[in-house]
């Protein structure tokens, strides 16, 4: 699978969220080699801000919604941003088992979870999780978003502290 080919799509979707002032994460997933669907983030602009629509949740629903049928372990997720622990636990509990991702979330990034303390449910899951695809241009994109004064979205978090110190 060529990785940095999806992370790109990823990209393409983070993009296209900042261009109308969105937190610029995105995601796609892909099965057998071709992408099924896509995610960006909604309803991070002020006066709109929830935080039910991220970019894995969004992709989730539309994967959920397909007619076809497949096999969700061989679905990997490409997402321009280490997932929370929600869209983490969300996208392992709807059989999702592999995981990229291009920046680290610092301040609420889910992939660290060892899911062997957890009830047997999870424990038993085996999650595959590549950090790091396409790092700095997705660094790029938040560095940009942070730094613009008029997304106040997680602006002085530790997320954003570390972004736009790097």
């Amino acid at each position: 699978m060529d990785y940095e080919f999806f992370m790109s799509k990823a990209l393409d979707e983070a993009r296209r969220a900042i261009s109308i002032g969105e937190f610029p994460v995105g995601c796609v997933m892909v099965y057998e080699n071709r992408v099924l669907v896509t995610g960006a983030r909604h309803r991070s602009a002020p006066g709109d801000q929830n935080e039910l629509d991220h970019a894995e949740m969004l992709a989730m629903r539309r994967l959920i919604d397909l007619e076809q049928r497949i096999d969700r372990e061989k679905v990997t997720l490409f997402s321009t941003l280490e997932p929370c622990l929600m869209c983490y636990a969300a996208l392992i509990v709807n059989g999702i088992r592999r995981i990229v991702y291009a920046y680290e979330d610092v301040m609420g990034g889910g992939t660290n979870l060892d899911l062997k303390k957890l009830n047997p449910f999870y424990k038993d899951m085996e999650i595959t999780v590549m950090p790091g695809i396409l790092r700095q241009e997705s660094l790029q994109l938040f560095k940009s978003f942070f730094s613009e004064p008029n997304n106040d979205y997680l602006k002085g978090s530790l997320l954003a502290r570390h972004t736009l110190e790097q």
